[in-house]
């Protein structure tokens, strides 16, 4: 399929530094963008990036780490074995 873009100037000088930026063409950098517009983002750890960015607080103000607190429930059913805790 090809489709045109009409893009403002200073996002066009962006896209194409950032192409040049990682050796690839501007199409290139284009069709890799535009493939993740219905997949969410990703971390450089593979995590969802609205996972990272939203946090869970225990309303005191002290922070919840949410991949901790699943890391931490992974290893408790490991552990419980067959009970399946």
């Amino acid at each position: 399929m090809t489709v045109t873009l009409t893009l403002p100037d200073d996002v066009a000088r962006r896209l194409e530094s950032a192409a040049a930026a990682r050796g690839v063409s501007v199409e290139q950098l284009a069709v890799e963008v535009l493939s993740g517009v219905d997949s969410p983002p990703v971390t450089a750890e593979g995590r969802s990036a609205l996972e990272a960015f939203v946090g869970c607080g225990a309303g005191d103000g002290s922070s919840f780490d949410i991949h901790e607190a699943r890391h931490l429930l992974a290893e408790r059913r490991l552990a419980g074995g067959a009970r399946g805790l």
